[in-house]
């Protein structure tokens, strides 16, 4: 370690635990979703800790994550790729893809009339969020001639739920709705339904085999009320420099931010391009000597600045913690007017990573 690395932590064993405590509330099984590298944190790692603490399903968006997903944990668990397979690319490393419209399922089920062999497959139906999925008119050709699916061992039929993060809203009864009704009409497979919030919504939305993603994490997937979730994730970063200025100074670019008294500045190695958005600007605070210290100035590439001036003197090294106890994801996605799933997905790859508790 070179002193001047900003360091993310990650706990290892409060991930693992979050999906024990889910998986103990569920009837079905509970996968782990480690697209976009582990939301951010690293997919190997972390799907290594979610198969040693039980978890034998797992969900990827790309097919390049799913690979690296099967790599890391050698054969036996489900990959899934939640965005299918491009062109030519059926059985690739033994994973599965998620078949999101009838060109899809046209396509696994003529590799499979190749091989000779069913091919595994999860059935994508839409049923409300009007993104991927088979589409009504797909369903009404599909529930009318069950053969469009031979070939396919089809391991679950899955939905989205749009608004599962807002208990109240009428699209969840209508999604959990439809979702029975279209399976009334397709051969009879396993279901798989709900997302990190949606595990929350009650009985309705339960299923064969639930998606969480966020709350593995440590996002509160029921916003509005306390975070029944472990935190799993710490952000450290490093005083390069402590400087003295009067009243009246400006600070950083823009000079979006002027000392009105004379304010002692630390200025910490971490920046937008470590995925410290640069919405945080003015709005964020970090904890020196565990206390608050705001955040001033424009968030730059490389570099953000925060007032010490009433914590007590520190040096260069010392490190002010952006992400930890009393700082989560959730409170840094709120001041930058996002959600938490973008606060850790955008974590830059310079951090040297600490990963903890496995």
């Amino acid at each position: 370690m070179t002193g001047i690395e900003a360091v993310l932590t990650v706990d290892l064993g409060a991930i693992a635990a979050n999906w024990r405590q889910l998986s103990a509330a569920m009837p079905g099984a509970v996968a782990g979703v480690v697209k976009a590298d582990g939301y951010g944190l690293g997919a190997g790692p972390v799907a290594r800790a979610l198969l040693a603490a039980g978890c034998r399903h797992f969900f990827v968006a790309h097919l390049a994550e799913g690979m690296a997903v099967r790599e890391a944990l050698g054969p036996g668990p489900m990959v899934a790729v939640l965005n299918g397979f491009p062109p030519g690319a059926d059985g690739a490393a033994g994973l599965v893809p998620v078949l999101n419209g009838l060109p899809d399922v046209a396509a696994r089920t003529a590799a499979a009339r190749a091989g000779g062999q069913a091919l595994p497959a999860i059935l994508h139906v839409d049923t409300g969020m009007a993104r991927l999925g088979l589409d009504a008119g797909e369903l009404e050709r599909v529930a009318a001639d069950h053969r469009l699916l031979a070939g396919l061992d089809l391991l679950y039929v899955m939905t989205h739920l749009a608004c599962a993060d807002v208990p109240e809203h009428p699209l969840n009864a209508a999604q959990a709705a439809r979702f029975a009704a279209i399976r009334t009409r397709l051969p009879a497979m396993p279901g798989s339904f709900a997302n990190s919030s949606g595990l929350f919504l009650g009985p309705d939305f339960g299923s064969d085999l639930a998606r969480p993603g966020c709350a593995l994490y440590g996002i509160n997937p029921t916003p509005g009320r306390p975070n029944p979730m472990r935190q799993a994730v710490g952000l450290e970063a490093p005083i390069l420099q402590v400087r003295e200025i009067p009243a009246g100074t400006p600070v950083g670019y823009g000079a979006s931010w002027t000392a009105a008294r004379p304010s002692r500045i630390a200025t910490v190695a971490a920046g937008y391009a470590d995925g410290y958005l640069r919405a945080l600007s003015g709005r964020a605070a970090g904890i020196l000597a565990g206390r608050p210290v705001p955040l001033v100035g424009r968030v730059s590439m490389d570099l953000i600045t925060f007032d010490v001036t009433d914590v007590p003197l520190p040096s260069p090294g010392d490190r002010i913690g952006l992400i930890g106890p009393g700082r989560t994801p959730d409170d840094l996605a709120a001041e930058a007017g996002t959600i938490g799933y973008e606060i850790l997905t955008s974590l830059g790859a310079r951090y040297r990573r600490d990963y903890r508790g496995a």
